[in-house]
């Protein structure tokens, strides 16, 4: 376990202040951010290689605050490897173990270890500079290992990868975690990245921790706006909510329907939002000037006639683009005043037939609408 309290450290005009986090181990968290956050720099502070102004770094219930970075018993991989181009390969990997002056057996037996592990024995009298870059990646985490590392922090470990390499070494990086029971750190600015090893992960954003959690937790239930947009929420629309505890009743004047007549006063939400011309039942009680989440892949569209169900618009296609894996639909009430962007499968938007320009019906879920409250 790593807990960091209550961190201040200041470079120039940046800051980090007050941070508070705690990472219980065994587990691989991701630090995501934008470019610029802090992420590196709080790797930094937490291996020991810049010393806080002011808070604590515990590993394990020990107090590394003031300890050097070799004190620490972390293992840390810097983005661009911080190889050593003299040395071969094999220099590099047991150069840390040299420094400690371990017998020469147990370097051996760690390094023949490691080497295995990560599939790079063949690689040992190599010189640096005839490495690729995954290679490199994996000379460089396997100097990180071959020392037992308690901690291991990697910053951006595939960011300079191709596709291909990155999603293998991901899966590297995944199974030697769960092998070893490390805790893992890993700097990332990928959100498919952080969904291929992490268990959980946390968003900074100018020096400051946004939201701690699961990622289906960031993803569908965001704390605040930036972290719904960091993680690609197209919909993020300003309302306005009326609490209703008695129930909603949703009327076909407004463009959303009930289930069907006889259920006309059936209680379908806590609150109603107003905007763009409609209204939608949300689900918590609020009041007031709210932003509604919407992401893209939880609106449902479907031709047919006129909706009949709560939270369904009429809706025309405005445009729409190919993404390989998906559609992305720009959709608009037919008023012209609410637009959305959906995420659907090629044959749901196949079944749409936007050349026959049928009636459109778009259906947002109750559940899947986040709120918002300044």
């Amino acid at each position: 376990m790593i807990q960091a309290r209550d961190i201040t450290f200041t470079v120039g005009d940046f800051a980090l202040r007050n941070l508070n986090l705690e990472v219980p181990g065994p587990q691989y968290f991701v630090l995501l951010g934008p470019p610029g956050s802090g992420k590196t720099i709080l790797l930094e502070c937490l291996c020991g290689l810049r010393q806080v102004a002011s808070g604590s770094i515990h590993i394990d219930g020990r107090d590394v605050t003031a300890l050097e970075p070799r004190s620490r018993s972390i293992g840390y991989v810097p983005q661009d490897y911080a190889l050593f181009p003299h040395l071969s390969v094999r220099g590099n990997i047991q150069f840390g173990l040299k420094v400690a002056r371990l017998a020469p057996e147990v370097i051996t037996r760690r390094l023949r270890a490691v080497a295995e592990m990560l599939d790079i024995e063949h690689l040992l009298d190599r010189r640096i500079q005839g490495l690729s870059g995954g290679e490199k990646q994996r000379t460089a985490l396997a100097r990180a290992l071959v020392m037992e590392p308690r901690l291991l922090l990697l910053d951006e470990p595939v960011c300079a990868l191709d596709e291909g390499s990155r999603q293998r070494i991901c899966g590297l990086l995944h199974t030697i975690q769960r092998k070893l029971c490390l805790t893992v750190i890993h700097v990332s600015h990928n959100i498919e990245e952080a969904f291929s090893v992490a268990d959980t992960a946390a968003i900074l954003d100018h020096g400051r921790l946004q939201q701690v959690g699961p990622l289906h937790e960031l993803l569908r239930s965001p704390a605040n706006e930036f972290v719904a947009r960091f993680m690609r929420c197209e919909n993020i629309l300003p309302a306005v909510a009326e609490p209703d505890p008695r129930g909603v009743t949703l009327s076909r004047s407004m463009g959303i329907l009930p289930m069907n007549d006889h259920e006309a006063g059936a209680t379908t939400g806590h609150s109603v939002a107003t905007l763009g011309g409609v209204r939608l039942a949300l689900p918590r009680a609020c009041t007031g000037p709210v932003k509604l989440v919407i992401r893209p892949e939880d609106i449902l569209l479907a031709a047919g006639p006129a909706p009949t169900d709560a939270n369904s618009l009429r809706v025309s296609l405005a445009r729409w683009r190919d993404y390989g894996a998906y559609m992305k639909v720009e959709i608009r009430t037919l008023s012209g005043e609410l637009g959305l962007i959906a995420h659907v499968s090629h044959a749901a938007f196949a079944a749409l037939d936007p050349a026959a320009d049928k009636p459109i019906v778009a259906h947002l879920p109750i559940d899947a609408i986040g709120v918002l409250i300044d």
